[in-house]
């Protein structure tokens, strides 16, 4: 079958990089930022990240084929700064938002298991 073994999804093969960066040479300030062992999940959430930053002209991303686990994210900025330093700023952004969406979830779910007792007393 073409499909390749669940672990080689999950597991990086030895001596393979989990993060590439390679300076593109046609378009200024401009780099591919290839990530091994992930899927669209982590593109899309990294895209949108980097949109949000004025410094980046343009954020995109692709999985080059279905049976690659790899995705390409492409980042373009500003001349005052590099794409890897604005990557690295919204992957520590994206972190500490899920950080604390985390801590709120699991809030929640504290107080759907123990509701207060207010909650059940009658008038």
């Amino acid at each position: 079958m073409n499909r390749p073994e669940r672990e080689n999804l999950v597991v990086l093969a030895e001596g393979v990089p989990k993060v590439m960066v390679q300076k593109e040479t046609k378009v200024p300030n401009a780099a591919l930022i290839t990530v091994e062992c992930e899927d669209h999940t982590v593109g899309n959430l990294t895209r949108i990240q980097l949109l949000r930053n004025k410094k980046v002209l343009f954020a995109g991303y692709k999985v080059p084929h279905p049976l690659e686990n790899k995705v390409q994210i492409r980042v373009q900025t500003t001349p005052d700064t590099t794409p890897t330093k604005v990557t690295n700023h919204a992957l520590m952004d994206l972190v500490s938002e899920l950080s604390r969406f985390e801590t709120a979830f699991k809030d929640q779910v504290q107080k759907a298991k123990n509701p207060p007792a207010e909650q059940y007393m009658m008038n």
